[in-house]
């Protein structure tokens, strides 16, 4: 684990669910981590392990069984504006333009109107979506609403992110654009970030740290440190030459998880 100032904890977690069928079923078990002020730290693991369930909890929406959740040191009791959660669907309102949606969280939360058209306006500059923003979500395609969606996510300033596969349904070369859109933001704003992918090379490209899961009940059951530079740069980082090494590292573990299942 890190040893720098954490945004976000997680201290011998465990949630259950009811089931109808099998009485209880146990998500996640005795789960601690902690993702440090800037850090990325992707959770990889088999379906069902319990990944998003992590990310509920850190956004407050579901309380755990035992163990706590915090962020800055508070424990989490329900949605906070210091954590934003990205999905694998961008959500956007049809009814709104791009930059009505971004702003959409400054204004729920009060922010005069000048000010918040301010922050959406910069933001989806940088997301490279300045010629867009009076359109509304079906003028674009997938990939500039996903960047539209990150804008949104970030545009209320939160502490932490949470994002579970923002990416995972885009193609391959459009996840790779928003990866390095997604690098270069988390690198040039110091965000701290919980990630959750399927993509081993996607873990490897975005992340300091990943946390490799057991089946369900799902444990943190490895920490590797991605020892390559640029993490501000996915598509150079991708070109590493030890890309590949902990590729095989990753996928061993998780055979080797799923044949003790």
């Amino acid at each position: 684990m890190s040893t720098m100032a954490a945004r976000l904890e997680f201290r011998d977690v465990t949630k259950r669910f009811a089931d109808p069928r099998a009485g209880a079923v146990v998500a996640v078990e005795g789960v601690s981590l902690n993702v440090s002020d800037g850090e990325v730290v992707s959770l990889i693991g088999p379906s069902g392990c319990g990944k998003s369930t992590l990310l509920n909890m850190g956004a407050g929406l579901d309380p755990p069984n035992s163990g706590e959740v915090l962020v800055d040191g508070e424990r989490v009791g329900g949605p906070s504006r210091h954590v934003a959660f990205m999905l694998q669907k961008d959500l956007l309102l049809p009814w709104r333009t791009i930059v009505e949606n971004v702003e959409l969280g400054q204004e729920i939360l009060g922010v005069p109107r000048r000010d918040r058209r301010r922050r959406a306006l910069d933001l989806l500059a940088k997301c490279r979506l300045p010629d867009f923003i009076d359109h509304y979500p079906h003028q674009l395609s997938g990939g500039m609403r996903q960047r539209a969606a990150l804008a949104r996510t970030l545009a209320v300033d939160p502490s932490v992110l949470l994002m579970d596969e923002p990416f995972s349904a885009l193609d391959a070369q459009t996840k790779m654009v928003l990866q390095q859109d997604l690098g270069r933001t988390l690198a040039d704003t110091g965000k701290t970030a919980l990630f959750i992918t399927h993509d081993l090379v996607e873990a490897v490209a975005l992340s300091d740290r990943i946390l490799v899961m057991s089946p369900r009940p799902g444990r943190i059951i490895r920490e590797i440190v991605v020892a390559i530079p640029d993490r501000d740069n996915p598509m150079k980082r991708r070109q590493h030459p030890n890309v590949g090494a902990y590729v095989v590292e990753l996928m061993n573990l998780l055979q080797i998880e799923q044949a003790a299942a």
